[in-house]
Order: structure tokens, then sequence, then C-alpha cells
């Protein structure tokens, strides 16, 4: 853990002005080791009292920084865009990669303390979306992150003072202007608001520092000391793994009951399967054009043995609706720009707007499958990422997201069959791979992880379809048929 400043509070301009050269130089060349190691990415977060110079402390923090590799942000009013997907959407596009550092202003904490300081919201749901930011933080924290948040505070004679000379200026009156929260008049409530937020959320692995801001060189060389330190104490931990949350308890499960409780005899006649192919697709496109449903979203999750159908499903749902409200998503091993990021950022980054529909051919589940099997990953990482699909799915079903997930199985000698099948078919050949026929030496830890998976992340507002694929056309149908049942539920 790195330390937070020491500097004496009545420090002049004088004195100022003599240290910022050498912290701006060690600061810059602490940033310079940051972007060759590319291990971590650092978020600084900054907040607090109205008139304790926050944006002057982002202005400053840009004077000793590289600002090349900084990406600097500030929060207003979600975008229409904005609106129509998960809260936390429009913050996730903007975390930092690896080796650079991202600067915000408010950030995640706006939205909710606001509306706790203006009476908005109860004290349950303030304390609610708390901690639903104390798990953010927490995921960003165990993917590497260093999260350090200032809180800029004042009394408030200091701050009537202040903000009494901002409005007399042209170019600072707009501050007070634009003032969410009123001035010095819910000085108490902004007070109490902030205190409880930073005693819930300023854990460890993100804490808040209390600066002092009544004297502006004091807050400057606090908040520039604080960020070095803290990048040399993480730099210095070479080696080191981010700190990570207790490993989640997987209780035991007999691999045979998920799985093998499946009929994969079951089978569709061609004509019974045409039939029901055609009702089921006009019984989709009719939901997916209800008005109820342009203030809501699909998301559909496919995963699957390898030759399971999951191309030939999202075909035939596809294969009539509008292409302009639809987007299918494949996924392969993270690019090196996914790889600088936590694992669920590129997955945030494609969910539909309201009234689209986002289908995923693999997704954020490879992280308690390939990588959990293939040892692409810690076991602390995969054990967690249970709770954190579970939250992101969560935000998805609270922004009116509908997710439907399906497992399509299909038994070991069909696989074969149809692994065969493909290396005799010159436009299937491209499909298999020695990698395919290798992942079957790995059957069992593969099913084994399929059942730790569906018995921890089958939650009612995003629970499992196992679908039994040894025969294609019952496949396609029961798939088909799951959307619209479950579509008709939500609308």
């Amino acid at each position: 853990m790195f330390e937070s400043a020491e500097i004496e509070h009545d420090i002049d301009k004088a004195t100022f002005e003599e240290r910022l050269p050498q912290l701006r130089t060690d600061i810059l060349n602490a940033q310079f080791e940051l972007l060759e190691a590319r291990s971590f990415p650092v978020i600084l977060v900054f907040g607090g009292m109205e008139g304790t110079g926050v944006i002057d402390s982002l202005t400053n923090a840009y004077t000793v920084l590289d600002a090349r590799h900084v990406i600097a942000s500030a929060f207003d009013k979600p975008t229409q865009e904005e609106s129509e997907r998960p809260r936390m959407w429009r913050y996730w596009r903007e975390l930092p990669s690896r080796g650079e550092m991202g600067v915000y202003v408010g950030a995640w904490y706006s939205a909710p303390l606001t509306g706790r300081i203006l009476g908005k919201s109860r004290a349950a749901e303030f304390e609610q979306e708390l901690e639903n930011i104390k798990r953010f933080e927490s995921m960003l924290a165990a993917e590497g992150a260093l999260i350090v948040k200032f809180w800029l505070h004042i009394s408030k004679d200091e701050q009537k003072k202040r903000l009494g000379k901002l409005v007399k200026r042209a170019r600072t009156s707009w501050r007070v202007e634009e003032s969410p929260w009123g001035g010095s008049k819910r000085y108490k409530q902004v007070k109490l608001a902030a205190e409880h937020m930073m005693k819930v959320t300023g854990k460890d692995s993100a804490p808040w520092i209390t600066v002092n801001a009544a004297n502006r060189y004091y807050r400057g060389l606090t908040i520039a000391t604080t960020i070095l330190n803290a990048i040399n104490a993480r730099l210095a931990q070479t080696g080191h793994e981010a700190p990570v949350s207790a490993p989640v308890s997987i209780p035991a499960i007999n691999s045979q009951t998920v799985l093998t409780a499946l009929d994969l005899s079951r089978q569709l006649e061609k004509q019974d399967y045409k039939k029901q192919l055609a009702r089921h697709q006009d019984r989709l496109n009719q939901l997916l054009s209800k008005k109820k449903f342009k203030k809501r979203s699909l998301v559909l999750v496919f995963e699957g043995n390898d030759a399971a159908g999951k191309g030939g499903a999202i075909r035939r749902i596809i294969q009539y609706m509008d292409p302009r409200r639809y987007r299918v998503n494949q996924f392969a091993a993270p690019t090196d720009e996914e790889r600088g990021h936590p694992y669920l950022w590129r997955f945030w980054r494609r969910l539909p707007r309201q009234g689209d529909v986002a289908i995923f051919d693999r997704s954020w589940y490879g992280r308690v499958l390939v990588e959990r099997v293939e040892n692409f990953c810690s076991e602390a990482d995969w054990r967690r990422a249970y709770g954190e699909i579970n939250d992101f799915e969560s935000d998805m079903s609270d922004a009116g997201a509908i997710v439907i997930k399906f497992w399509l199985t299909i038994d070991k000698d069909e696989q074969e069959r149809r692994f065969k099948a493909r290396e005799e078919t010159g436009y299937k050949r491209y499909k298999i791979t020695d990698e395919d026929w290798r992942n079957r030496e790995k059957w069992d830890d593969y099913a084994s992880a399929v059942c730790d998976m569906v018995d921890l992340t089958s939650t009612s507002n995003a629970p499992w379809t196992l679908v039994e694929a040894n025969d294609k056309y019952h496949a396609r149908v029961k798939v088909l048929k799951t959307i619209c049942e479950r579509l008709e539920e939500s609308l």
C-alpha cells in the first residue's frame, strides 16, 4: 500500500515553486517507467466540496504529467446513446489501457452523490449504488488497476468566501452557476453524504485520500506527491500479483447431473422442423416490432461444445430480422488492445442500445471455460469471475436488457462426426483446426467447468438454457422458441 503525501499545511508560493520542478521530473520518470512496463493502468478520481478547486487540481495535474498518455474525462448528464445502455457503460468505455492513466472528475460517484445530496434517492438506494461501485472498483483492482481517489475538503466559511469570489469573475462564474449542489446552503448534506461514500468505498484496493484544500499550494503538492508515491509503490511490486478478493467457494458438483441429464436423442423430422422454424421466426419478428421493445434491448449469448451448431442457430435467428437492428459479435483470443484492459471491457463496448439486439458468439464466459481449463488465467481470476459476471449481467437487466444464454451440447461421438465432415467439405474446412482436435483431450475438464458455470451464473435475470444439439433441427427450434417465450414474459 502506498503512503499519502505528508506536506506542511502552511506552504507558501515560493516553496511550492521551488519544489515543483523536481516533483515534475520525478513524476514524468515514473510515468515513463509505467508506460514501458505496461503492467497496470492508473485511475485517478477527483471529487470534493464546491469551491475546493477540483477543476484547478485537474489542470494542475496536467502540468506535471505527460498529457499524451493521460485520458481526462468529466461526465455530464448522459447522452441519448449513453442513457440507452447500462449506467456504467460510458465509464467502461473510458478506462485507460495498461501503462496509461485515466483522470476523472466525479466519475461514477457524481450521479449517486448528487441524488443523495438533493434528496432524490433514499438512504437504501444510495447504499446499494455505493456497494455496486465498490464491486466495480474491486474488479478493476483485481485486474491490476491502481486506483487513487482524492476528496478535496474546506470549511463552510471558506467555501462561502471562495464561491463569492468565483461568482464575481466572468471566467469563473459558470462554475457556480452550473453547480448541482447549491453551494454552501447544502454544505452539511454534502459533508455527510461524502463521509459515508468514502467509508463504504474507500477500501485498500481503491482508497480515498482526503485533502485539505484551504491552501492551494498544499493541495497541489499533496496530490502530485501522492500520485508519485502510488505509482512508485506499485512499480516496486514487480512480479507481484495485484490484490485480489477472497476466492469464491465453489460447491462440489457432480458433472454428470447437468449435462448428461440431457436427452441428446431428441430430434425433429425435416417437415416438422420447417413449419416450426417459420412459425417462431415470424413470432420473433412480431415481438421485436412491439412498441414495448423500443424501451428494452435483447442480449443473446451462445456458448457450447465445438461444432455444436451455434453459428447455424444464429443464422436462423437473424434470417428475417432487420439487419439495422442487430449485431452479431464473434470473439476469439483478445487483441493487444483488449489485453490492456479488464477482460469484460471488450464485451461492455458491444452492448446494444434500446430497441436493438446483440448476439454474442462466444462471450465473457471464456474466463470460466477456456481460460480456466487452458490455464490462461490464475485460479483466483476465474473463481472471482462468477460474481463479476453476475454483476455485469445484473447491470444489463437493470438497464432493460433481456439476457438469454444458451449452452449447446453434443456428445463426443457426434462432435467427431462433425469434425470429419468439416474436413471433407471445402467450404467448411476453415472451421476445423488442430486446436479443435486437441480440445477433445480435455472433454471432461470442460464438462466440469460448464457445470460450475451453469450452477453459479444461472440467475433469475439471466438463466441458462441447455440445448440438446445432437440434432440440429431440434436445437434451432428450441433456441428460437426459448427466445420468443422469454420475450413474451418480459414484454
